[in-house]
């Protein structure tokens, strides 16, 4: 009885993480969205040009620290941040900046979402009976597939795909690899689009970022989508055979 208050108080404090980042994110959506716009982008954009020619370094560090933050935070901006990017630094060495500061910040989520609630619920799908623990096992037996799917499928939210490989055990080494690669080719279109977006601001116009469902852009990822489903598939196949 008297260690319950004391693991009540561990529970609080590891889920401090999770609840600071709520916190922000609930702050972030009320006050940082016309802030992180691309209306903000449009009328500062002579300013960071200038900064970025002054502080080439600096700009890069202080670009992808920000990043990093929208990420981990889930604050609004993501997509007009990967614009920022490529507009500030080009289609390359942009989309680089913008996938490892994109994954840093997914990491700093998902290392809070699994300190504070993963490990026991990874623990408790361990141990649990019946569909429970068939869940656990086909995520387990499917991990690399799965996680390439989430990033690689333009409907799974960005936010989801980072809480829950954190709350079914997923090794950090194969979260921060599949997240890595699984994102850039959704990365490089929209860094692409924010590559030229100086034309874009001369014409008073605004980026179209219905791009990626154009069939040249969404087939490709489609079939990437399909290839790392074929893991899956063949086990499913697998198993019916052996039914």
């Amino acid at each position: 009885m008297t260690d319950l208050p004391h693991a009540r108080q561990n529970a609080v404090i590891r889920r401090l993480p999770l609840i600071a980042i709520a916190i922000v994110a609930a702050l972030g959506a009320f006050f940082l969205r016309d802030q992180l716009s691309f209306d903000a982008l449009r009328d500062n954009r002579a300013a960071l040009l200038e900064f970025r020619d002054a502080n080439y370094v600096l700009t890069v560090a202080g670009f992808m620290l920000a990043y990093a933050a929208i990420v981990a935070f889930s604050l609004p901006g993501a997509t007009v941040a990967t614009l920022t990017g490529g507009f500030l630094f080009a289609t390359f060495p942009g989309v680089l900046y913008n996938v490892a500061a994109a994954t840093a910040g997914a990491i700093a989520i998902f290392l809070a979402a699994r300190w504070g609630l993963g490990e026991r619920l990874a623990q408790r799908m361990e141990a649990g009976e019946g569909m429970v623990k068939r869940i656990k096992e086909g995520i387990d037996d499917n991990q690399w597939s799965m996680l390439f799917l989430i990033r690689l499928v333009p409907a799974v939210p960005f936010f989801v795909a980072n809480l829950v490989p954190a709350l079914v055990g997923v090794p950090l080494r194969r979260y921060a690899i599949t997240t890595f690669l699984g994102i850039i080719p959704g990365a490089l279109v929209f860094t692409s689009v924010g590559a030229g977006l100086g034309e874009v601001f001369e014409q008073g116009g605004t980026p179209d970022l219905g791009i990626i469902f154009e069939p040249r852009i969404l087939l490709p990822i489609l079939g990437l989508c399909l290839l790392a489903a074929l893991p899956i598939l063949l086990k499913a196949v697998r198993g019916r055979k052996g039914l």
